[in-house]
């Protein structure tokens, strides 16, 4: 029974999230209790909540003030040279900016943090998608693709859980697979090249004015497109994350970067809310009022020491961003009202993230409290056959995909493998092999909504959980799937 509960949770949740029946907060609060209820919680469903919640509050934190604290880096005008640059390296090809979205989050993956990767990716990358005209979904989903492919160094986390479950190195278990990591990676920067396409074509024939069709022009010239959008004046208006790929924003003619014209976003009711500055609606605006060109230095050596305590973890992580906000709006606007204004600006972005936060707990709460997860692992496990016993390395893999994605990384790598891991032993299958097949599942772990950083992503970029999932769940699986037959290919994970 509570296996059969725990799987049609995962199913309702989803189904309504991806179909937009429910928004994901509401629906990561009503069907967990639906469901929490029916598989017997009674009223201690309250407790198992609250448990789940308590951790999950130093996660709400850091998120909280990671957004104040980049929110406001973006509005004094830290990240403009950075877009500026790399629109000049890029242009204006929606194939070329999706590209180097996919190759931006590798690179600062290389932390081993999600939610640094997506804070630092949407606010170089977002307002060239809104001046091009480009489908933030497309930007979540390459986002989401690079960083969860990345995810498997030893210090991003799943890789170290997995040799500590088994007790052996680290090193055994990542170095083998550094040619699935290289395998993963090209699948989805060859992701990020087609999506790039489509989005090129998608305003090629939704907007022949500005971009010109295949019939009219051979190749793409982002820049004469995007001087031609500068002199239509205003256009049609649209709305911004709706899902369905399409993303147009009212252009006017803009300043030079790069030696070619951009279209210039503009302030319009359907696509910015005037009290949201955060991420997108101000970040290259030259002429608003919270640039701060004159502590330019400050704010990046400030920056830079925030990034510096990240990595060396001397202090928990949300208090170095309480702290590293504070000391942003005290030099920034020393001014009492000032520092109120930019709290409130910031706003909207919170309380959607945090939100969704906390409305997880619920879900981890219940599928924890009832036993559904244990009950859930179990019988994946006895289901195996005997009979296929040396391919458990390969089982174990493919397993990863679904488990990682409705349970958390500790509950997979401490409940699950451990037991898989002692069962293929009777066939002579190492703990090395079990540990490295257990890892390629992370590209599809990390679209889960139990995993805060995805939350932040979708929240800054605006973009719908069902829409991000749409685009991003079945190439997630591509990549995890290429992963596992790149390490069995090169002997890292054995058939027995």
């Amino acid at each position: 029974m509570l296996v059969l509960l725990g799987f049609a949770m995962i199913a309702v949740f989803m189904v309504l999230i991806m179909t937009k029946k429910l928004t994901p907060v509401l629906a990561l609060i009503i069907v967990p209790t639906v469901f929490g209820l029916f598989a017997g919680a009674g009223l201690g469903i309250g407790d198992m909540v609250m448990d789940s919640m308590k951790s999950m509050t130093s996660t709400a934190a850091l998120l909280m003030f990671a957004i104040i604290y980049f929110g406001l880096m973006i509005d004094v005008g830290l990240f403009d040279p950075l877009v500026r640059f790399i629109l000049r390296k890029l242009g204006n090809d929606p194939a070329k900016v999706v590209l180097g979205t996919a190759l931006l989050a590798a690179a600062v993956s290389l932390d081993g943090d999600g939610s640094t990767t997506f804070i630092l990716t949407t606010a170089a990358m977002l307002p060239i998608y809104l001046r091009l005209k480009m489908s933030p979904v497309v930007l979540t989903c390459v986002a989401g693709l690079a960083n969860g492919t990345m995810n498997i160094v030893p210090w991003g986390g799943p890789t170290a859980r997995a040799a500590s479950a088994l007790k052996i190195d680290v090193n055994e278990v990542f170095v083998p697979m550094i040619p699935s990591l290289v395998a993963g990676l090209a699948v989805v920067l060859v992701f990020a090249w087609i999506l790039g396409l489509q989005e090129r074509n998608r305003l090629r024939a939704t907007q022949p004015e500005i971009w010109g069709t295949p019939e009219t022009a051979e190749g793409f010239d982002g820049g004469a497109a995007a001087g031609r959008a500068g002199s239509t004046g205003r256009g049609g208006s649209g709305r911004r994350g709706s899902g369905d790929g399409s993303a147009p924003v009212p252009a006017t003619g803009g300043p030079a970067v790069g030696g070619s014209s951009i279209a210039v976003l503009e302030r319009t009711e359907t696509l910015v809310d005037d009290a949201d500055t955060a991420m997108a609606d101000t970040a290259l605006d030259p002429n608003r009022k919270t640039l701060r060109p004159k502590l330019q230095w400050f704010n990046l050596a400030l920056t830079v020491a925030v990034m510096g305590m990240l990595v060396a973890d001397l202090v928990p992580l949300p208090y170095v961003f309480m702290v590293g906000s504070a000391i942003a709006l005290l030099v920034n606007f020393p001014h009492v009202k000032d520092q109120g204004a930019q709290l409130i600006a910031h706003a909207p972005s919170i309380v959607a993230v945090v939100s969704m936060v906390m409305a997880a707990a619920v879900l981890t709460g219940v599928l924890k409290g009832t036993g559904m997860v244990e009950a859930m692992s179990a019988w994946l496990v006895q289901i195996i056959p005997s009979s296929m016993g040396p391919l458990m390395a390969v089982i174990t893999g493919v397993l990863s995909i679904p488990m990682t994605f409705f349970m958390s990384n500790d509950a997979f790598y401490f409940g699950v493998l451990p037991v898989l891991s002692e069962t293929a032993a009777h066939y002579g299958i190492s703990a090395a092999e079990m540990a490295r097949a257990s890892i390629t599942g992370q590209p599809f772990h990390m679209q889960s909504p139990l995993v805060p950083a995805i939350l932040l992503l979708v929240s800054l970029a605006k973009v719908d959980l069902g829409d991000h999932h749409k685009k991003v769940l079945w190439r997630s699986a591509v990549v995890s799937l290429v992963m596992l037959a790149v390490g069995m290919l090169t002997g890292a994970i054995g058939i027995h």
